[in-house]
């Protein structure tokens, strides 16, 4: 294989600034392992990982998609995703990208299952057949489960089931044309796929797979398995209005075996501080000197004890969020209208905190904070858990443990819309996932609705009143659009997806949300 200048030197930069890993583990990251010669697993799995979290976290999907839908931040310069103008080409390439990292995550449990291979694949500090296998089944869970909450129904494949509807990911040859399985179908079968991993790392707890190349968990099978178990807590709850006997057999099951019962369990992956590995948001931000962004004046309002079930001010504020030229915390007024988007200059107003917008951000996948207020949700609002998630959240984000333990227990009693908008605040940065609750819970209620008044603005001309105008919808989007190529490439399978879900529009609700 002929390796190229630009090559090497794009090896040598991901080898220094991944100085947790060897030289020769993050010499992988820049090899195409869809179709490798002789790729080790560890280097597909490095792959993988980074292509997921890229993906989940880019700034077309994440930043102008879901975390402008979830109202954690506004636009400041054009205005139109804030009200719900999504291009097309987003979804394309969220769609193409994570196929992509399923595909790097199906090689791993091919090499492992194959006769020819397995031996080579579980060779040195690999770690076993069955273990690769069942943390590539975790993320492969995680991704589709990402996917199906984004469009509904979707191409599937399942590593423990032949259902004939699941036909993504078929190799030797390609299939182009796969089914779309339905949401219903494709949510029973993560639980299980979980269920199984779970199980597998657990028996083997004590081993390490994948060893550094594994930046989440540096091959901690245990972390792994709760990882799983956390996972099945949230897909559980997600259909429990819709399948409520599945949902409690799975959520016993989960919490009988073990979830995340600290921060130290968090599933994490982390940036490095230098180029070309930096953080998403920092990306879009700081190497790309943009200041696009701001945090609304929803988040912003509701972390000082102005709006919302909270009277006290949310120590989380200093850290989501940077103040002002005047030391003060203005949120950006979320949804305005193209005329108005630009008038508050990057000075007058807070932009996303230092923590938040660092090269080396962790971005997280899921936590410790989510499983409490999962765990209370299923108590019937219990309180313990509630203030314990709270607690937890802030001192993720660096809050000291006294100050977050004050802050959690002069709190409000645990009700639902207590519980759910803590939740909120906790899931800042995790666009999708705020985005998934909000639609399946309603809450939090304070979030911008069309037609509510946004900002009045008053100068020596008077007062002028901006309201909240979607473009299109009305409200926040339910799905996304699918990508245009499925339309023409996929077409028979595209529209039997529509005549089972409803129309391709932003309005149309997914299967665990009617």
């Amino acid at each position: 294989m002929k390796i190229s200048i630009k090559n090497i030197l794009y090896i040598a930069v991901v080898a220094f600034t991944f100085g947790a890993c060897s030289d020769s583990e993050f010499e992988k990251i820049n090899t195409d392992p869809n179709r490798p010669a002789n790729v080790p697993t560890p280097s597909i799995i490095l792959a993988a990982q980074k292509q997921l979290v890229d993906n989940i976290r880019n700034e077309n999907f994440s930043l102008r998609g879901a975390q402008l839908f979830a109202q954690y931040y506004s636009q400041n310069i054009y205005t139109d995703q804030s009200r719900y103008d999504i291009p097309r080409s987003y979804a394309d390439t969220y769609w193409a990208n994570a196929y992509k990292a399923l595909n790097n995550l199906n090689k791993v449990i091919k090499l492992n299952t194959d006769e020819a291979t397995k031996a080579v694949a579980s060779a040195g500090t690999a770690g076993s057949n069955a273990n690769q296998i069942a943390i590539s089944r975790v993320l492969k869970a995680f991704t589709f489960h990402s996917l199906t909450d984004v469009f509904g129904d979707i191409p599937y494949e399942s590593y423990g089931n032949n259902d004939p509807d699941f036909e993504a990911l078929q190799q030797d040859p390609d299939n182009y044309t796969p089914k779309y399985a339905s949401q219903q179908k494709i949510y029973e079968d993560l639980l299980n796929e979980l269920k199984q991993a779970a199980d597998t790392l657990w028996k083997y707890k004590d081993q390490n797979t994948f060893g550094n190349s594994d930046i989440i968990y540096k091959g901690a099978n245990e972390s792994w398995a709760r990882f799983a178990n956390s996972l099945r807590l949230r897909l559980a709850t997600r259909i429990r209005a819709k399948a409520p006997e599945l949902a409690t057999q799975h959520i016993e099951a989960a919490l009988a075996q073990g979830v995340f019962t600290s921060n130290a369990h968090n599933a994490v992956f982390r940036y490095a501080a230098n180029a070309p590995n930096e953080a998403p948001l920092y990306r879009a931000t700081v190497t790309a000197n943009r200041k696009d962004f701001a945090v609304s004046h929803i988040l912003v309002n509701a972390l000082k004890g102005e709006l919302g079930p909270f009277e006290q001010e949310d120590p989380r504020l200093r850290v989501y969020a940077l103040p002002n030229a005047d030391g003060q915390y203005i949120g950006q007024p979320y949804g305005l209208p193209l005329e108005a988007g630009g008038i508050n200059g990057p000075t007058e107003i807070s932009l996303p905190g230092a923590v938040v917008n660092a090269a080396d951000f962790g971005e997280t996948l899921q936590e410790y904070a989510e499983v409490a207020f999962l765990i209370a949700e299923y108590n019937n609002w219990s309180d313990a858990e509630y203030r314990s998630g709270v607690q937890a959240s802030l001192e993720k984000w660096g809050i000291a443990a006294t100050v977050a333990k004050a802050y959690a227990d002069g709190l409000p009693p645990a009700s639902r819309e207590t519980v759910l908008t803590q939740k909120y605040f906790a899931l800042f940065t995790q666009g999708l996932e705020a985005w998934s609750e909000i639609r399946r819970t309603g809450y939090p209620t304070f979030l911008v609705k069309p037609n509510d008044i946004v900002w009045q603005r008053t100068t020596s001309s008077g007062t002028t009143t901006y309201r909240f105008d979607p473009i299109f919808g009305d409200g926040i989007p339910q799905r996304l659009f699918y990508p245009a190529k499925e339309q023409s490439v996929n077409r028979a399978n595209y529209q039997n997806a529509l005549a089972n879900q409803g129309d391709d529009v932003i309005t149309t609700k997914l299967w665990w949300n009617k």
